[in-house]
């Protein structure tokens, strides 16, 4: 076996694993010669634990089974509304009042059902770089998500006085878009941003770091005085420019931090939800260059919006890549046939540098919850992530990953 460097070694031996099969109580090998490469170069899967935390055991499963996939990216999905997952030493309220709520909306998005149980957990930055150390020995980078400016709720209740009112609230039980947002036009807003930042930028390696940046809902910050007047002084003319103003802020942050800020496509500005008014859109700001667009909603065609303006883009088109999406809807075929590169011609398709699947965890309270959702979808994911379509094969991955989650269903029942 022969590889360009120790990541094509790695490789290389997941793809012998996978060629061992067992015949009459015999380890059978076969006879081939492989010249093997990825596709693209970011093949993701995201776990959100705002939502409901797993602990470091299971994110450990979890990467083990990426390493055997060839998944080189871990996004982890680390602060929202409903929880924050991640010690900030500087802030400890962080996690001690933000890293817990008094119950959890149950049954489905419109359900006025609670369970009444206390649902809490975070990782202490120890925790995270033993995680780290282990995802880094199965050649995978761990990309962390910082939400912000909106799905805030949880930092909020922890310091009130990062919300436009400065009131106090609780961590959200119910699911779904809350309406709490930080207060951008505050600097000592941008200045515990920034605080929290550093911290994240000094465990992990990662080039990349996500801020999140979707479903903001601008209602705060149309209410807020303060925000009006701060627009007013920056001569910024909607909502959506005072988030790219916001998002160009941390951008340039991170870049003396010698990071890459990557987010939501939210971040570039244009109208994908119906909470949010056409004249609240942006009127001709710019993202800053170096920033990752990481597409989820919208019309398609807006990535190619995006990669004619130079940004790069990582796709992750809901309807494809959502692992909370009930199979009905999101099938294992339906995900192996998406193509990120659909409708991306010539130079252009240099920008879409990847995918990512998305384990959003707002009805996944269990493991085994995880487990029926993630597997074996995610397999269909990863051969996206590492094969031209052009041989790619449904009959012989199907037959392949029947197999495969036979095993999967021993592991995690």
């Amino acid at each position: 076996m022969t590889a360009s460097d120790t990541k094509g070694l790695f490789y290389g031996l997941q793809t012998f694993r996978q060629l061992i099969t067992s015949q009459n109580n015999t380890l059978v090998i076969p006879f081939v010669e492989i010249a093997d490469s990825p596709k693209f170069l970011w093949r993701a899967l995201m776990l959100d634990e705002g939502r409901y935390f797993k602990g470091k055991e299971e994110v450990k499963k979890l990467l083990d089974e990426m390493a055997r996939l060839k998944m080189n990216t871990f996004h982890w999905h680390l602060t929202d509304d409903q929880g924050w997952r991640i010690e900030i030493k500087k802030y400890p309220l962080l996690t001690k009042i933000g890293g817990k709520r008094d119950s959890t909306q149950i049954g489905n998005w419109n359900s006025n059902i609670y369970d009444g149980k206390v649902h809490e957990g975070f990782y202490t930055q120890e925790e995270i770089k033993e995680i780290i150390d282990y995802a880094a020995k199965r050649q995978i980078t761990i990309v962390p998500e910082i939400e912000m400016p909106g799905h805030a709720s949880a930092a909020i209740a922890a310091y009130p006085q990062l919300g436009t009112e400065k009131q106090s609230i609780k961590v959200p039980t119910r699911f779904g878009v809350q309406y709490h947002a930080y207060n951008v036009a505050d600097p000592k807003v941008i200045q515990f941003i920034k605080d929290v930042l550093d911290e994240v930028c000094n465990l992990f390696p990662s080039e990349t770091i996500h801020i999140g940046g979707d479903e903001v809902k601008y209602d705060q910050w149309k209410k807020s005085a303060q925000v009006r007047n701060f627009m007013k002084e920056q001569n910024i003319k909607t909502p959506a420019d005072l988030q790219i103003w916001f998002t160009n802020t941390i951008s340039h942050y991170l870049e003396n931090q010698k990071k890459h800020m990557m987010g939501w496509n939210e971040i570039t500005g244009v109208k994908i939800h119906d909470y949010t008014d056409f004249e609240d859109a942006a009127s001709g700001a710019s993202l800053a260059e170096g920033t990752i667009v990481h597409f989820w909603r919208g019309d398609p065609s807006l990535i190619k919006q995006t990669v004619k303006k130079g940004y790069q883009v990582v796709n992750s088109y809901h309807e494809y890549t959502y692992l909370d999406y009930d199979t009905a809807y999101t099938s294992l075929e339906k995900a192996y046939h998406f193509d990120p590169l659909a409708g991306i011609i010539g130079k252009e398709t240099d920008l879409i540098i990847g995918i990512g699947a998305q384990m959003w965890g707002e009805w996944i309270p269990t493991p085994s919850d995880m487990y029926r959702k993630l597997y074996p979808r995610i397999a269909a994911f990863a051969e996206c992530g590492w094969t031209s379509p052009s041989n790619k094969s449904w009959k012989r991955f199907n037959q392949a990953a029947y197999k495969e989650n036979l095993r999967w269903k021993q592991l995690y029942q």
